[in-house]
């Protein structure tokens, strides 16, 4: 089961108001009629959020979904205006110094993690941003509990900090290939949650994305990248023996995503076949949960008036 916000399209008085799940809403103005007389539109676009301790199929959520934004052009539009947002809010929880914002990408390989990166946090201030690439553990890393080398990670105070994969790869990748028995990742979910649930009690927001591609969509992009010399140090061969398995990561991401989803850290799931879509849903969802943080710049220690520049 699968919730979301609902929300209205509103177009004209003669087309219908059909009910949609949304992410926030983002006024523009269009013509009314033949009159000089506008009004103001209501664009959303649809992110879902899974219900905890629901049951959901991958297959059942469309990666294609583009719901609320007609065209390309007026979603990159939209970004722009978020990206703006987002700079601007991102200065206010620096200068607040009291909260973290944690962003969580997960995904299929070629779901979009590094492009979001680069699309949607081109605006963020670096000296306040932390991005973290988790690879294979080290072997320092395995003398750990799976959870060491991603608390060392996890942003200060005042900073947006994003993983590019993360701790839900001990419940992935190790699961799908057998790397430990399932008594030791199965209670891993249960780590997972006590985890987040400590980090949002001491001041950080976890949000997670996880961004959905349909397997026709992988394939397009695999050959892109091999058809294209200056991109084709992306592809790796071990992406093919990867591709094999999907049915087997979709039902451990399924899991994931239920089991791991909370009242404190929910997952949202982004339709991902569409960069451009995935962008805006992704930028959006950020912009919404700053604000619904209500950040508050610190106050004034000195009254301006009496301070004279000479």
């Amino acid at each position: 089961m699968i919730v979301a916000a609902s929300g209205r399209l509103h177009k004209s008085r003669s087309q219908a108001i059909p009910r949609v799940q949304r992410l926030g809403r983002i006024p523009l103005r269009v013509p009314r009629d033949y009159r000089a007389e506008r009004q103001r539109e209501v664009v959303t676009v649809k992110t879902i959020q899974v219900k905890p301790g629901s049951k959901l199929r991958l297959k059942d959520i469309d990666p294609s979904d583009t719901s609320g934004v007609g065209t390309r052009a007026e979603a990159d539009a939209l970004l722009e205006k978020d990206r703006q947002k987002l700079s601007d809010l991102h200065e206010k929880l620096y200068v607040e110094n009291a909260r973290a914002l944690l962003v969580i990408l997960q995904g299929m390989d070629t779901g979009g993690k590094d492009g979001t990166i680069k699309h949607v946090m081109s605006g963020l201030n670096p000296s306040g941003t932390e991005v973290v690439a988790f690879k294979p553990p080290s072997e320092e890393e395995r003398d750990h509990d799976f959870l060491w080398r991603v608390a060392r990670k996890i942003p200060r105070r005042g900073n947006i900090g994003i993983f590019n994969r993360s701790h839900y790869e001990d419940v992935l990748i190790v699961r799908v290939h057998k790397l430990v028995p399932k008594k030791v990742w199965e209670p891993r979910y249960d780590f997972i949650n006590r985890f987040e649930s400590l980090l949002s009690d001491n001041g950080t927001r976890v949000l997670k994305f996880f961004l959905h591609i349909s397997k026709a969509e992988q394939k397009a992009r695999l050959e892109a990248r091999l058809s294209d010399p200056q991109r084709l140090w992306k592809f790796d061969p071990s992406d093919i023996s990867e591709r094999k398995l999907w049915d087997d990561y979709q039902k451990a991401y399924e899991d994931a995503l239920t089991r791991c989803s909370t009242e404190a850290s929910p997952w949202h799931i982004v339709p991902a076949d569409k960069k451009w879509y995935r962008n805006l849903v992704v930028a959006r969802t950020i912009v919404d949960t700053l604000e619904g943080m209500k950040i508050q710049l610190p106050a004034a220690t000195i009254d301006p008036k009496k301070i004279k520049i000479v």
